[in-house]
């Protein structure tokens, strides 16, 4: 679980020039006005809120879904849906990132409409309630990136290891969006334009790694089936 944690704190701080791009513009209005370090401290705490409780609901569902797959003599199903998700993404952000067009997930008219609406309402509160609130809707964001890494807690089959995952994506994001809000970006230099592809190989080894189980790992179904064999005849 270590290993996981670790790789996803790389892949997440690797790739955070995406979060700049798609969650930029939340981040800068949570940090306007005078106090601009309440509203930073109340945006990221928000969206340590939303992504835990996001991390809590797939790693639930990842245990569910091991456990069904057990029945059906399948073995880790949940690591191995997340991982070949982590690898379609992470071929496709490197195939945008050399250039390729690559389809990219637009909000539903709707769903854009109310998050604009919030934004305008959220300019007249206090700085850290603005924060908190703004935070706590970047999840609502159509964001390939993010929904990686929700895939990703799936796969450590319980709902304390999906809020361990997405606590450990949140560390790895705050630096640049920290940044983005204080006008600072331009510190990363001409290395930002190369992070996007180091941040697409990091994710196709993270689920080429998770497919293989080497971040999880459970008892093989047949060993399981022989145990309760053997305590019948018994």
């Amino acid at each position: 679980m270590l290993t996981l944690a670790a790789s996803v704190l790389v892949a997440a701080l690797l790739g955070s020039v995406h979060c700049a791009a798609m969650c930029g513009s939340f981040a800068c209005l949570a940090a306007t006005g005078s106090t601009v370090r309440r509203g930073t401290v109340g945006y990221h705490l928000g969206r340590l809120t939303s992504y835990g409780a996001l991390g809590a609901l797939a790693g639930a569902a990842g245990a569910g879904l091991n456990q069904v797959g057990a029945v059906a003599g399948l073995a880790r199903p949940a690591a191995v849906i997340a991982g070949t998700l982590l690898l379609v993404w992470g071929l496709a952000s490197l195939a945008a990132a050399l250039g390729v067009r690559v389809p990219a997930l637009a909000a539903p008219p709707a769903l854009a409409a109310g998050l604009a609406r919030a934004m305008r309402h959220a300019q007249a509160w206090p700085p850290l309630v603005r924060g908190l609130a703004l935070g706590v809707l970047t999840a609502a964001l159509p964001c390939g990136w993010l929904y990686a890494f929700v895939a990703t807690a799936a796969a450590a089959g319980s709902a304390m290891g999906g809020v361990l995952v997405m606590a450990t994506f949140w560390v790895g994001t705050v630096p640049m969006l920290a940044a983005v809000a204080f006008g600072a970006r331009r510190l990363l230099g001409p290395a930002r334009r190369h992070l996007p592809v180091f941040a697409a190989v990091v994710l196709v080894v993270l689920g080429g790694l998770t497919v293989a189980g080497r971040f999880v790992h459970a008892a093989p179904v047949a060993d399981a089936g022989a145990s309760h064999g053997h305590h019948a005849h018994r």
